[in-house]
């Protein structure tokens, strides 16, 4: 007997178990008074290759404002930030403060303990945790493509985030109570936020947003995801896939195509590829083996698609990622 495709519910979670972050960097910025900081893009703060560093900010209490683009937000504490693709933006309190680089403050690493920077006199009126994210999930387009260029959690009246709040918390807690190890526990934390974030921008998302959202509520989109993500490395042809998913081939490819903006098939070769990077990064399973379970023909052909996705070939990505740990 064949075993039972997951459910929609398991498509997303198996999005989000196989989201590995490939580096992170936290420190503490407590300003007092008036301030702003500029707003060029993120840059390359954190060593090492792979897509560029995400930008995010946690106010752990007091208020501040963000602009991004020609909108403004009023920050609170709870709030969590993240920047998908490292778009510009500003924070600050007050007007005309004066001009503040956090990131340029910062001592040189490796860090014992996480950096608290302070600026200006008097107490400070908001905390904020910040830092960069890599993430090379971002490679895989399904889950980029829907991602928006700022992601904004408030979870301070939210029932549903309680435990957002409580990792929050902690990651506070880490920095006023530095204990050995705390910098490697918020990084830990650091990507439990991340993976809450994930989660929760493709489940609260609107159905008119697109993306993965919308396929997964498309119960005929839906039923090919569960069986694509329940057994990536079968050899599904898209007769195959449209057969057991009771539609005809043109049916399942449009409705691919209109809502992931990919075939089922291009669809399957990006998440076997983002799949085998998981296994390059964490595992000593061989390159091989890798183009096998991914569906290529040889060793070569697989090399010379993961290099294209991944601007590295598997070997140099694995070294990479290693020295990178």
């Amino acid at each position: 007997m064949k075993p039972e495709p997951a459910s929609s519910g398991d498509v997303l979670s198996s999005l989000v178990a196989a989201v590995r972050l490939s580096g992170s960097l936290q420190f503490c910025f407590m300003p007092a008074g008036n301030w702003q900081t500029d707003d060029a893009p993120a840059m390359a703060a954190l060593a090492g290759s792979g897509p560029a560093p995400m930008p995010f900010h946690v106010v752990t209490s007091g208020s501040c404002w963000l602009k991004v683009d020609t909108a403004t937000h009023e920050l609170a504490q709870g709030d969590v930030l993240l920047f998908p693709f490292g778009t510009g933006h500003q924070l600050g309190r007050g007007c005309d403060g004066a001009l503040v680089a956090p990131t340029r403050s910062l001592p040189p690493g490796p860090w014992r303990e996480v950096p608290v920077l302070r600026h200006g006199d008097g107490p400070p009126d908001v905390r904020l945790l910040c830092g960069f994210i890599r993430c090379d999930a971002l490679r895989f387009r399904p889950l980029a493509r829907h991602l928006p260029n700022l992601v904004l959690i408030r979870t301070a009246d939210d029932p549903e985030l309680g435990f957002l709040r409580a990792v929050i918390g902690q990651m506070a807690a880490e920095v006023d109570r530095p204990r050995p190890g705390a910098v490697s526990v918020l990084e830990r934390l650091t990507e439990i936020v991340f993976l809450e974030t994930v989660r929760h921008v493709i489940t609260t998302a609107p159905a008119e947003a697109g993306g993965l959202l919308a396929a997964l509520r498309d119960r005929r989109i839906a039923r090919a995801l569960e069986l694509l993500h329940h057994d990536p490395h079968r050899a599904w042809s898209l007769a195959g896939l449209a057969s057991a998913s009771a539609m005809s081939r043109s049916g399942l490819a449009q409705l691919f195509k209109t809502a992931l903006g990919l075939s089922p098939m291009q669809y399957l070769r990006e998440w076997r590829l983002y799949l085998a990077s998981v296994e390059l990064a964490c595992t000593d399973t061989g390159i091989a083996e890798l183009a096998a379970r991914s569906g290529y023909g040889s060793e070569a052909a697989f090399c010379r698609a993961f290099a294209r996705c991944y601007h590295l070939p598997p070997g140099a990505y694995r070294s990479a990622h290693r020295q990178a740990v």
